[in-house]
């Protein structure tokens, strides 16, 4: 019997590796973009003492409504483009993938308008070496610890950090990488989406017509190093499927 693998995971699992939850706790309460409701549920069955006897049962069971899009979530290609594959047909090798993370947090802590340009991921790799062909590159703002994501001023104007469309295109075109991932909600930055008179997704539009998906709302990766990780992307497998909450983490080394 080869037990290769059985091994390969105790390994993991070692003091040598960090499980690093990239996910947002789901809950009425969890981060998510301005324009949907928050998760609510509604009680179906129950065991618990005082529960209606139409409602009593040996188990506990919550009908939760939510929006596809809700939290930490994915974005499949269907999202934006008719003929995009949906939840159901990625497959499961698309689900694991090396870790690049290009810490941007100082930059976005000055300027919460902050743009993430091909020039910077070229300055990336001068410092850490060529990015992976199939990696999922991960934008760090550590905006997750934001307690409001549109971070708005006086104003009510929105103010978060996104992805060039040109830095997107070249890490596809140049890199042919698998996915992407940020903190925001959005990929593209506030003053993209709030543009007056211009498409306001370019970079969602982009990453999803190249047939990628992308992980949005994410947490945690200033516990990631740059490279040396990877990531796993776990979600339904959704017939017709757009997005959903998606549960993702990192296994790093423990440096």
């Amino acid at each position: 019997m080869n037990t290769t693998l059985w091994n390969t995971l105790n390994e993991l699992k070692s003091e040598k590796y960090k499980w690093v939850d990239l996910t947002h706790e789901l809950s009425p309460e969890t981060p998510h973009w301005y324009g949907f409701k928050p998760l609510e549920g509604t009680l179906l069955f129950d065991y618990m003492p005082g529960t209606p006897d139409d409602m009593m049962a040996p188990m506990r069971c919550i009908q939760y409504s939510v929006a596809s899009q809700y939290g930490t979530h994915v974005d499949a290609p269907r999202h934006f483009h008719e003929k995009g594959r949906t939840m159901a047909e990625i497959g499961v090798k698309e689900l694991v993938y090396p870790l690049v993370v290009i810490d941007k947090s100082a930059e976005c802590a000055a300027n919460p308008d902050f743009m993430l340009k091909v020039e910077d991921i070229q300055k990336w790799e001068e410092q850490y070496g060529r990015i992976p062909e199939g990696a999922f590159v991960a934008f760090r703002s550590d905006w997750y610890k934001k307690p409001n994501l549109d971070n708005p001023d006086e104003n009510g104007q929105p103010h978060y950090p996104g992805w060039d469309i040109e830095a997107i295109k070249w890490l596809v075109e140049n890199r042919s990488i698998g996915a992407i991932g940020h903190e925001p909600a959005d990929t593209d930055p506030a003053t993209v989406t709030t543009k007056e008179g211009a498409y306001p997704y370019p970079g969602e539009q982009y990453i999803l017509e190249v047939d990628r998906f992308q992980i949005e709302v994410m947490r945690n990766l200033d516990q990631c190093p740059p490279v040396g990780g990877i990531i796993v992307c776990s979600f339904p497998k959704l017939r017709d499927g757009v997005g959903f909450p998606a549960r993702c983490f990192a296994i790093v080394p423990n440096e």
